[in-house]
């Protein structure tokens, strides 16, 4: 690889921004809000973000966004000369198949001729403390459709690691890596560790999916989202997210790291007492 700028697409989420805290080499950080501002619903975005990049960290940022539209994003990409992509997916529920939601995208990125590595993390554990459970744990109750299935979480810095290889070292074209931690854990479990390891009071209330999506629709959030973030919960109740995936290893030939790790680590930085 030449050291021709790397673009990073949503440079200040929860892996764009430990991807480019990461890199050695020059990048340019885009996303909605930054500049340049980049949206892959906006074309005119297109062209500032790719002029003279040589590879892309992809992440879709919007699931509205049709696959043709991310087909069309790569054609300009290769037109203006970027070689590889390496994209943000996620794991679906049938081992070694992509989300339905991500699927299309990934059917995009197959069919160039841009050398590609497809990511396929389980749920982030830092969804407990940057994301979607922060504020309920600091509430004091997670109401949750997950029932007692269990996810084995994966660490964004673990996943950060394996996009920054993919970006910039050979070896990773053409291979899709399922990443996740090493043990399946209960959001029941994985709460009482956060609760031990903060000091709190927090406790998990198992919730049917027409109470979660009315409780988030009462926050505010639109409905087809809603069921969304149900659906995707609800298949960790019914088991889909329990399988470790061997992703991390066969990329950087590690374990990943573990959820007590990264709970530790968040506790004392006073993620859930802030």
């Amino acid at each position: 690889m030449t050291l021709s700028p790397i673009l990073v697409l949503g440079a200040r989420g929860k892996t764009g921004r430990r991807v480019t805290a990461r890199l050695d080499q020059p990048f340019r950080a885009a996303s909605r809000s930054g500049q340049p501002r980049f949206d892959l619903a906006d074309r005119d975005t297109w062209a500032p973000a790719l002029a003279g990049v040589g590879a892309i960290y992809l992440i879709p940022m919007n699931e509205t966004v049709p696959g043709a539209v991310v087909g069309e994003f790569l054609s300009a990409a290769e037109e203006a000369g970027a070689r590889r992509v390496v994209l943000l997916s996620a794991r679906g529920p049938v081992p070694g198949e992509a989300d339905p939601y991500q699927e299309p995208v990934e059917r995009a990125l197959r069919a160039t001729d841009l050398e590609w590595t497809i990511l396929r993390p389980a749920w982030f554990a830092q969804n407990f403390s940057e994301d979607l459970f922060l504020e309920p744990l600091r509430s004091g109750e997670v109401a949750l459709p997950t029932g007692e299935g269990r996810e084995a979480f994966v660490d964004a810095d673990d996943i950060a690691d394996v996009a920054v290889a993919a970006l910039t070292r050979d070896g990773h074209a053409g291979e899709i890596y399922e990443l996740s931690g090493p043990e399946p854990l209960s959001f029941r479990t994985a709460i009482e560790m956060i609760a031990e390891a903060s000091g709190q009071r927090i406790r998990y209330t198992p919730v049917e999916k027409p109470r979660f999506n009315a409780m988030l629709t009462a926050q505010g959030v639109p409905v087809e989202a809603a069921e969304v973030v149900a659906e995707l919960l609800g298949r960790i109740r019914d088991g889909a997210g329990e399988r470790v995936s061997d992703g991390v290893r066969r990329a950087l030939g590690r374990e990943p790291r573990p959820f007590a790790e990264y709970v530790k680590a968040a506790a004392a930085a006073g993620a859930w007492t802030g």
